[in-house]
This record gives structure tokens, sequence and C-alpha cells, in this order.
């Protein structure tokens, strides 16, 4: 594995160094550009949907992603967590966001606050599994997600399922998805919505003690 990550040097350096895709220095502890922008087009997506559901009464289809209340992490809280837990690659965020867009084309579901969180751990950590030469088993993506190991199997089966298996990415994709995430950063569309403190499950509080507290937040 690993040959997208390789050959990812094709695209536009200066999206590619942008985004925090390419490290500059070793050894010195960076945050990828790329975490704030896809956490900004995800947060603007979800708050379309939502809105369009709201004001045309229809009823989203309901899958095994859609949990009964909205996190307490944020979008930008929850992604940041992965990254910092999981060690992937910074490029595993932008294949994850070309496989939940296929998911989407695929299916009839809406990304929503009820299902871009599972949608998120299970499309990571498939991208990980893809393109990087190291990654974790599902139990620690399990806990690094908030869900349990059975959970995140049935949600890796059914997402592999939903996307035909295609996980393959060429380069232009990528080259065209980072662009995409650059486009996000020039209209500087940073969208502030409190998030309920809820909580997806009980296993959510006991995995995030670090990371979370029971009080809104906003996400950036």
């Amino acid at each position: 594995m690993g040959t997208l990550a390789l050959n990812a040097e094709n695209v536009d350096s200066d999206i590619y160094l942008s985004l925090g895709l390419k490290e500059l220095r070793k050894g010195v502890p960076t945050i990828p550009r790329v975490l704030s922008l896809l956490s900004s087009l995800l947060e603007r997506y979800v708050q379309k949907n939502e809105l369009l559901l709201e004001e045309t009464q229809i009823k989203d289809v309901i899958t095994i992603f859609h949990g009964l209340r909205e996190p307490t992490l944020s979008i930008r809280q929850y992604i940041d967590r992965i990254f910092k837990y999981s060690g992937c690659s910074p490029s595993c965020f932008v294949v994850a966001h070309i496989y939940v867009d296929r998911f989407l084309q695929s299916t009839e579901v809406h990304l929503t606050s009820l299902n871009v969180h599972r949608l998120l751990i299970t499309s990571i950590m498939l991208a990980a599994k893809f393109i990087d030469d190291a990654f974790f088993n599902n139990a620690y993506y399990a806990k690094v997600g908030g869900v349990s190991t059975a959970e995140l199997n049935r949600l890796e089966m059914k997402f592999l399922f939903s996307i035909d298996f295609r996980l393959q990415v060429s380069v232009e994709m990528f080259g065209k998805y980072c662009s995409l995430l650059e486009k996000e950063s020039s209209e500087g569309l940073q969208i502030e919505r409190p998030f309920k403190a809820c909580g997806i499950k009980e296993s959510w509080s006991k995995t995030n003690k670090d990371d979370s507290t029971c009080a809104p937040t906003v996400a950036r």
C-alpha cells in the first residue's frame, strides 16, 4: 500500500504543501491544514442538508450509520481526535472524503449530524488500510471513534458493499479533491454552530474522557 501517497506528489505542489499533506521538516509536529478545511466543508454540507430536510419535510433514509442524537464532539474535534490517535497520514483525510462522497452517491442518504461521525471513522479507517504502509486493527479504531468493535465491523462491511468495494483513487481524483478543499479556504466559509451535549452512545463518554466534555461545543 502507500502507492497513492507516493504518487500524490504529482498533485499541484503548492496545494499539496498548503494542505499539509507533506512534512516540511521531520520531527516537527504540525496540525495539517486539511483537517480544518475538511471539517468546515463537512459542517457546511451537514447544515445545508438538515435545513433541506426540515424545509421539505423529507424523511432521511435511516442506516446503521445513524445515531439517535448528535455526538458531543463537533466534526472538527472528532477529526482532530482521529488524527491524534490513529497515526494515519494526512492524505487519508482527502481519500476518506472521496469515499464518503462515493457512499452518498451510491445511496439515498443525506449527510447529517446523526451520521457524519460514523461515516468519518469508517472511511478514514478504510483509507488508512488502503494507502498507508502501517495501520491499526479495527478494535483500536473503534476505541478512537467511540464505538464498539462489533459495530465498527458492521459499519465497515456496510460501507464497502455500498461503494461496491471501490477503494482505488486515481492521482487525478485525489488532486481534484485537494483543489476542492483549497477552494473551501479561499471562500472563507467557516461556520459556527453549537452542538448539543449528548453522545452517540454510552461507550462514547468512556473512550473520550480526555477529549470531550459534557458541555455545548462550537464547530469552527
